[in-house]
């Protein structure tokens, strides 16, 4: 299964979301720190372990990068 990731860099620090899943979205300072948060975040909405989660980067936009995560379920 492949799904979206959406980190939008702000004035503030980094976004995280993953629009297919309802209310899955952190803040943080920095983007490495906002991608451990999502994974954590991802993996315990679709009760897998974050090692069985692979992260792709798509594509740049602007002000966002756009990446797939990639699992089996």
């Amino acid at each position: 299964m492949v799904i979206d990731l959406i980190v939008t860099k702000t004035n503030d620090g980094y976004t995280a979301e993953v629009p297919s899943l309802k209310g899955c979205e952190s803040w943080a300072h920095d983007e490495d720190t906002v991608l451990e948060k999502i994974f954590e975040l991802t993996s315990f909405y679709l009760h897998l372990d974050v090692k069985e989660i692979k992260l792709d980067k798509a594509r740049i936009e602007e002000n966002k990068t756009i990446y797939k995560l990639i699992f089996n379920k």
